[in-house]
């Protein structure tokens, strides 16, 4: 595989069964998630596509305490279809039921919520309702989070837009419209590629270069509004790798999370044959949780080795060359592997964003089945 690096520098109002939106990389807004635009309240608003939680939420006028944002802060008190949900109500008590918490003093009648996240950012603030705009659909009473003292790595984002398996997510939130199928296709981070999110079932949407695989979502008691899979093996370049926890447990998939995080039997087999498959060129520092780099500033192309993940039902993943390198300075300085160790063996493994790029992923809830293709992610 050669890579050229000048590559680098609710309601429904009516029943649609597809709705297809532009999504694009956070790279402006500062952030390496991506992030599509949506209208709440007549308003539009940019937030992050997140699998790996369910509240979808935005930040609110008057805020405590908000980060900056490109959009201007989102004020309730200007729409006439907000509504604030009391603490009483049973889309309260759905929060707990997602893992988050719900806070109802004696003397607070609005129900107040706290979601906290893996990288220690989080969102607290109040539920309420409001008409949702997704492309030409309109979701009536759509229950979402008005935060009002945020902190974390949401970049420039509005908020986040929660597509996990509880009640609360908007996945489940249209299902009645959407048939609880989602699926996307994550452009590369370099130029002004835009990639899609497409709400339905509607295959005659998707570009795939090659047929959908798909594998069986795994329940998880303890974890159940995460989106599962029994990953059971990898090669690199054809070498199937031979570690003894591989295939031995699932691995969760998320667009919320950047770098797939592997147990650190699986990683250091996984560095170790990548290592010996590109070889030759001179080291550079590690990056953050990236700890196999190479200084590549004085080579036009090299010939990356290929990297594929495959899951149980003969479902598979060959990793986009975009994947695979994550390019730390653009002058090729400090390039580094794109995988990263967990700090335990018994911690769940992560697949992120930046090895789906390019690829059409589909979440069937209702089959709780997962498919991939490969698609060129350029949607206009």
């Amino acid at each position: 595989m050669q890579y050229r690096f000048k590559n680098i520098i609710a309601r429904k109002r009516e029943y649609v069964s597809e709705t297809q939106i532009p999504l694009s990389s956070g790279i402006k807004l500062q952030t390496l998630n991506y992030v599509v635009t949506i209208e709440l309240g007549g308003r539009k608003v940019t937030v992050i596509v997140d699998t790996g939680s369910d509240l979808t939420w935005v930040q609110c006028q008057p805020c405590e305490s908000c980060y900056d944002q490109q959009d201007p802060l989102f004020n309730p008190s200007t729409s006439t279809s907000y509504k604030t949900i009391p603490c009483n109500s049973s889309a309260c008590q759905l929060l707990q039921f997602a893992g988050n918490s719900r806070l109802c003093g004696r003397e607070s009648s609005t129900c107040n919520y706290v979601v906290s996240y893996g990288d220690g950012s989080y969102t607290r603030g109040n539920l309420g309702r409001e008409i949702l705009a997704l492309g030409p659909t309109a979701v009536d009473d759509f229950v979402f989070g008005c935060g009002r003292n945020n902190k974390g790595l949401f970049g420039g984002a509005s908020g986040l837009m929660g597509l996990g398996r509880s009640e609360m997510s908007l996945v489940s939130q249209t299902s009645a419209i959407f048939a609880g199928v989602f699926s996307y296709c994550l452009p590369s981070t370099e130029g002004d590629n835009s990639g899609s999110l497409t709400l339905g079932d509607d295959s005659s949407t998707y570009r795939n270069s090659s047929p959908v695989s798909y594998t069986r979502i795994i329940s998880n008691s303890r974890l159940s509004t995460f989106y599962f899979l029994n990953l059971t093996g990898i090669q690199i370049s054809g070498t199937d790798l031979q570690a003894a926890n591989l295939g031995k447990g699932a691995i969760l998939i998320d667009s919320g999370t950047v770098i797939t995080r592997l147990a650190p039997s699986i990683y250091r087999v996984l560095r170790d044959e990548f290592q010996k498959r590109f070889s030759g060129f001179p080291p550079a520092p590690g990056f953050s949780i990236l700890d196999l780099c190479f200084n590549l500033s004085g080579y036009q192309e090299v010939n990356v080795p290929t990297i594929k993940m495959q899951f149980e039902g003969n479902a598979e993943i060959n990793i986009d060359v975009n994947g695979i390198l994550y390019f730390v300075k653009t002058d090729a300085s400090q390039v580094c592997l794109a995988f990263a160790s967990l700090a335990y063996e018994d911690e769940i493994g992560i697949i992120g964003n930046f090895q789906q790029k390019n690829l059409r992923v589909i979440y069937d809830t209702k089959e709780s089945k997962l498919g991939f293709a490969a698609e060129n992610c350029n949607f206009i």
